[in-house]
């Protein structure tokens, strides 16, 4: 079978997309990968709560990098502070969130492998968040375009 064509430069994915503070910039997606491996910067400003539901993956792993400040990652109920230079692989099938609990803006670096996942996504969340003008987004409309893009929502905490 022969290969794509991949014609390689530099962020070839560059674009950014951001809502309610969130910001993540796209550096390559799956088709400029041949769907081996999708990355972008995750910025998150300080005292900022993720405002999409927890939830899964089962057709990838997610593995976090930080570069600024820090970044409170809970993955199966165990909360974990991620930093500059600390490295956290999220495991196909945890459930998983995040929240910037400190007063400094924080940025990542998140690692999709395999690409299962792009900018589609994140313009169709943020839009779904956008849509809510800072209230909660509509649930059910958050958990259809996860589970479209490959996410399973986890159920909300009682």
């Amino acid at each position: 079978m022969p290969q794509s064509v991949i014609d390689p430069h530099v962020n070839p994915a560059d674009e950014t997309i951001t809502s309610t503070g969130l910001a993540v910039r796209f550096l390559l997606a799956g088709d400029h990968s041949n769907g081996s491996i999708a990355a972008f910067e995750l910025m998150v400003p300080a005292a900022q709560r993720l405002p999409a539901p927890a939830h899964s993956h089962d057709h990838y792993e997610e593995t976090i990098y930080g570069l600024d400040g820090v970044v409170t990652w809970t993955v199966d109920g165990k909360q974990i502070d991620v930093g500059p230079g600390q490295a956290l692989c999220i495991p196909r099938g945890a459930v998983h969130r995040f929240d910037n609990n400190g007063s400094q803006d924080a940025k990542m670096l998140c690692v999709i492998t395999p690409a299962a996942i792009g900018p589609e996504y994140f313009r169709e969340v943020f839009a779904a968040v956008d849509a809510a003008a800072g209230g909660p987004p509509d649930r059910a409309r958050m958990a259809e375009i996860m589970r479209r893009h490959g996410l399973t929502p986890a159920a909300p905490p009682t």
